[in-house]
């Protein structure tokens, strides 16, 4: 099912898309909606390649990246975890990427996620090899707001610039242990696509050269009869 990006956002739309104004309930909705779409990286993840351990229902950590920004208050569809709180989710690029922050939403509840550890370039990742693998940056979330839309969680930009995947293992929840079902029903990307991926052997060429490939590169030499 194909899904488009547009600038409405529901019944909250207010008819003005660049109100600025901070009240006491923080800032307004409207504040939220165009940056969120300038910047997501939504169109650049290759979906049917998401791979999710320990999900209870097959295919639901892919169905969470794949809503739109207009479908992020959306309650189904749902990624819970299986046999115990851990999750281990990988998102490859269509692409290199400037990672800038990550999107979550999980209900208020002690189910939600606490504890992100993220790798990136690494699509070999298990749950004994998440254990000992030191991660790029981890994550402690609080619990979500009540109210709150969605987290917005910066991470350091210098470690996640040009990635081409990104694997994000929830260790835990705010359960302390209690409770075996972590869920969370969005998940998504900000940032900056960089290039599309090319062929590592153009980088490789010039690893054991020739010289007799050089040898026309002396200047006066053969150049006229290649009509250059």
């Amino acid at each position: 099912m194909s899904h488009h990006h547009s600038h409405a956002c529901g019944d909250e739309s207010h008819g003005h898309d660049h109100d600025h104004s901070h009240g006491p309930g923080g800032h307004t909705h409207d504040d939220d909606i165009t940056p969120a779409i300038q910047s997501s990286l939504y169109r650049h993840v290759e979906f049917d390649k998401i791979t999710t351990f320990n999900e209870a229902t097959p295919g639901s950590g892919k169905a969470i990246v794949k809503k739109t920004w207009e479908e992020r208050l959306s309650d189904e569809p749902v990624l819970e975890s299986d046999a115990d709180e851990q999750l281990l989710i990988y998102v490859p690029f269509t692409g290199d990427v400037r990672l800038h922050s990550i999107l979550v939403r999980a209900d208020p509840s002690p189910a939600a996620p606490r504890t992100l550890k993220l790798f990136v370039n690494r699509d070999d990742l298990d749950f004994s090899a998440v254990a000992d693998t030191p991660a790029t940056q981890t994550l402690e979330l609080p619990m979500q707001p009540p109210g709150e839309e969605v987290m917005e969680l910066p991470i350091k930009r210098a470690l996640f610039n040009n990635i081409h995947s990104i694997t994000i293992f929830v260790e835990d929840n705010h359960s302390d242990g209690d409770e075996d079902v972590t869920s969370l029903s969005y998940l998504g990307f900000k940032g900056d696509f960089a290039a599309l991926r090319k062929d590592p052997v153009i980088t490789l060429y010039e690893a054991a050269p020739n010289p007799a490939d050089h040898k026309n590169l002396v200047p006066g030499t053969q150049y006229g009869s290649m009509g250059l």
